[in-house]
C-alpha cells in the first residue's frame, strides 16, 4: 500500500504528531497554519519541504487521505465536518467538540461519510496505563467498580516563553478554559482500561486563584472534582486539568478483589494489590514493579512525547486507515463526544451547585434533538464571538489590572 498522505492543521501540537506519523509510515504533504513564524519553525523542525496554507478550504483540496486537527482546543468540529464531506480521515486533538450542539453536528456528519475518525488522546498509551488495561483484561481484580484519574499540571509562574508560545493574546482559549474541559487526559485512560462509559456526571470546583503576576487567566479554579456514574454501574472520580500539589498523572482502578495504580512520584512504577483471600496464582498480595512495553516499536515509543503515547496513537490511526476499521473505545467518535459531554456538563454542574446531569447518547435521535441548539460556550470564537457562560465557579472573577499589565509586557 502506498504511504498514507496526511495534512496538518496547526503547526504547534500538529508537528509533534506529524513527526510520529512519519515514523509510523505516513507522508506529510501540507501544513495549514495562520501564524507564519510558527509554520516556518515547525517545518524546519520536521525537516520537510511542504506547502503552507492559511486557508483550510484550499488546504484540503490537495488530495490528502487524512488530516490532523491540531488547531484551537474548542474549534475542531467545523474542520472535521469539512473533512468528512470530502471523504478525508480525521485525527482530532482533544476535545472533539466545544459545545453540545457541535457534538450533535459532528455525529450527524460522520454518519454520512466513510471517513475514519479517531481522537488523538495519548495518555491511555503511557506504559503504566497499558499495564492497567492488561491487568483489567486478565480479570484478576474481579468486577471493576471504582477508578480515579488525575491529570495535575500546575503552570510555572511568570513563564514568559510559555505565554508567548501558547497563550499569546488575552482572548486565547487557555485564558478561559474551565477546569472540567481539558478532561480526556484524566478520563480516557480509565475508559480505555475498564471499557466503561460515563452516563451521568456531577462536579464541584476547587477555587484558589493563581498568584502569578503576569496573567490574563479568567479562571480562578484550580481543579474540577468530577464524579461519573457509568454504564456498568462503576464510578469514576476524575479531574480535568488540575493545578494543585505537585505535577503528576495518577490513575487507580479498583475491583472487588484488588486494585492497580501507578504511584505518584515513582517514575511509572505500578502497584498491584489483592485482598489476602483473593490472590491469584503467580502473584503476591502486594506487587510493585516497572511494567514493560513488549512492543516491536519500542525505540520509536521511547523517543516519542507524552510517555510514548504520541507514537502509539499515530500508529493506531494509520492502522485503522490501512485496515478500514474504526478505532476502539475510547478513541471512536461516540466515545470522543461522550468525553466532551462530560467536560461540558461537569462545568454546567459546577455553575449550578453540583447538580448531576445525564450524559446524552448521541446514537439516539431524541438525545440529539435535546442538544442540537445548545451552543453555550465559555470561549471566544475565532470569529470574535464572545463567551455566553462564565468560565469560573466564581462568575465575576477576573485577573487584576496589574496582572494584565504584566501579561502584556511579557508578550512584548
Amino acid at each position: 500500500m502506498d504511504k498514507i498522505k496526511v495534512g496538518i492543521l496547526g503547526a504547534g501540537r500538529g508537528m509533534d504528531l506529524a513527526e510520529n506519523l512519519m515514523l509510523a509510515g505516513a507522508e506529510i504533504i501540507a501544513l495549514c497554519e495562520i501564524r507564519p513564524e510558527r509554520a516556518a519553525r515547525g517545518i524546519e523542525e520536521l525537516g520537510v519541504d511542504i506547502p503552507v496554507y492559511d486557508n483550510f478550504d484550499e488546504f484540503i483540496e490537495l488530495g490528502m487521505d487524512a488530516v490532523v486537527l491540531a488547531n484551537y482546543f474548542h474549534e475542531h468540529t467545523p474542520y472535521a465536518i469539512k473533512c468528512f464531506e470530502k471523504g478525508i480521515h480525521v485525527l482530532s486533538e482533544c476535545i472533539s467538540n466545544g459545545t453540545m450542539a457541535e457534538g450533535v453536528e459532528l455525529i450527524r456528519a460522520y454518519e454520512k461519510t466513510d471517513s475514519i475518525y479517531m481522537l488523538a488522546e495519548n495518555y491511555p498509551q503511557m506504559k503504566f496505563n497499558r499495564e492497567m488495561k492488561k491487568v483489567c483484561r486478565e480479570g484478576t481484580l474481579g468486577k471493576l467498580i471504582y477508578a480515579e484519574g488525575e491529570y495535575n499540571h500546575p503552570p510555572v509562574p511568570d513563564d514568559s516563553e510559555f505565554y508567548k508560545g501558547y497563550i499569546y493574546f488575552a482572548e486565547h482559549w487557555r485564558n478561559y478554559l474551565p477546569r472540567s474541559y481539558y478532561i480526556t487526559h484524566s478520563l480516557a485512560p480509565l475508559m480505555w482500561s475498564t471499557g466503561a462509559t460515563p452516563t451521568r456526571v456531577s462536579a464541584v470546583p476547587v477555587y484558589s486563584p493563581m498568584k502569578e503576576n503576569g496573567t490574563a487567566r479568567c479562571v480562578g479554579d484550580r481543579a474540577a472534582i468530577i464524579t461519573t456514574l457509568n454504564d456498568d454501574e462503576s464510578v469514576f472520580r476524575v479531574t480535568g486539568c488540575a493545578a494543585f500539589g505537585a505535577h503528576h498523572n495518577a490513575y487507580r482502578i479498583c475491583g472487588e478483589n484488588g486494585q492497580i495504580e501507578n504511584l505518584r512520584g515513582m517514575d511509572g512504577k505500578v502497584m498491584l494489590r489483592y485482598n489476602h483471600w483473593s490472590i491469584p496464582e503467580g502473584r503476591e498480595e502486594v506487587n510493585l514493579y516497572d511494567p514493560e512495553w513488549n512492543d516491536s516499536d519500542e525505540e520509536f515509543i521511547n523517543n516519542a512525547g507524552h510517555g510514548g503515547g504520541d507514537y502509539i496513537v499515530s500508529r493506531m490511526f494509520l492502522e485503522c486507515i490501512r485496515e478500514g476499521r474504526e478505532p476502539e473505545h475510547p478513541y471512536d467518535i461516540h466515545s470522543a463526544v461522550t468525553m466532551a459531554s462530560v467536560a461540558i456538563l461537569a462545568h454546567r454542574s459546577i455553575l449550578n451547585g453540583g447538580v448531576p446531569y445525564d450524559i446524552p447518547d448521541f446514537h439516539i435521535e431524541e438525545c440529539r434533538k435535546e442538544y442540537e441548539n445548545d451552543r453555550q460556550t465559555p470561549f471566544y470564537g475565532s470569529d470574535g464571538s464572545a463567551p455566553n457562560i462564565p468560565c469560573c465557579s466564581y462568575t465575576d472573577y477576573k485577573p487584576t489590572e496589574e496582572q494584565l499589565r504584566k501579561y502584556n509586557e511579557m508578550l512584548g
